[in-house]
């Protein structure tokens, strides 16, 4: 990866959804709002600083550019599109979080 360049795998669960009442919400069902999406972190470019391999980020998928490697379809976008970060080494009282919510 080049520069602040982040690389996340797309999730393959389908996008199927289950309500808090517990009712089956299929992925063609349409939305009013935008859904933002959680994918892990495979690779990161040289200048990103808030994100590491591993960790979890939320994005817009609708803003995504998708490429294939090797069989694998992945996402790449620049940090500053990710909107948060889930990483067990930022609850340890590590370095401050860099959320950008």
């Amino acid at each position: 990866m080049l520069h602040d360049r982040v690389l996340v795998e797309v999730d393959s669960d389908g996008g199927e959804r289950r309500s808090s009442g517990g009712i089956v919400i299929p992925a063609t069902a349409a939305m009013g709002a935008r859904r933002l999406a959680w994918s892990r972190v495979v690779a990161v470019g040289p200048n990103a600083r808030s994100v590491e391999a591993g960790d979890r980020v939320l994005f817009d998928p609708a803003d995504k550019s998708e490429v294939e490697v090797h069989g694998e379809t992945y996402v790449v976008m620049r940090e500053r599109d990710v909107h948060a970060v889930a990483a067990d080494r930022l609850e340890d009282g590590g370095r401050p979080t860099g959320l950008y919510l």
